[in-house]
């Protein structure tokens, strides 16, 4: 999916590396899109992200997985990425706290919330897959 040779593909592999927001938008049963920023880890083929339990966008992805992340933008209309994929629970993936990229990541967020990276672990204890089926930007 990303040709890193490209501009377009150099830069949407500098964002995966750098950022630490993206916008997961979900859709609720009556078809209105739900945008919402969280953390992620990008692994190099799937978006690993973590949740409360019990919240809309989980509620969203049982009933339609059919998902998109999209960074923000440049204010102006540039600096465009946005995926669309598939998610799902994924039971296997270890605790946020015993991912060590994800920790190292969001070691200044944790802080920021007041949190050790323990408890965010047990706060944010479902953790998503989203594999991408396509990206487009400019």
């Amino acid at each position: 999916m990303l040709i890193p040779t490209t501009p377009f593909g150099q830069r949407v592999e500098r964002r995966l590396a750098e950022e630490r927001i993206i916008w997961l938008t979900t859709v609720s049963a009556d078809g209105t899109p739900h945008p919402k920023p969280v953390w992620f880890w990008w692994d190099g083929e799937s978006f690993l992200i973590y949740s409360k339990p019990n919240t809309f966008k989980l509620a969203h992805i049982e009933a339609n997985p059919h998902v998109a992340l999209n960074f923000d933008g440049d204010g102006l209309g540039g600096n465009i990425i946005v995926f669309t994929g598939e998610a799902r629970l994924d039971p296997t993936a270890p605790p946020a706290h015993r991912v060590p990229e994800y920790a190292a990541k969001y070691q200044p967020g944790f802080e920021r919330i007041g949190l050790t990276a323990e408890q965010f672990a047990a706060a944010y204890s479902v953790a998503l897959r989203v594999i991408p089926t396509s990206l487009r930007g400019h």
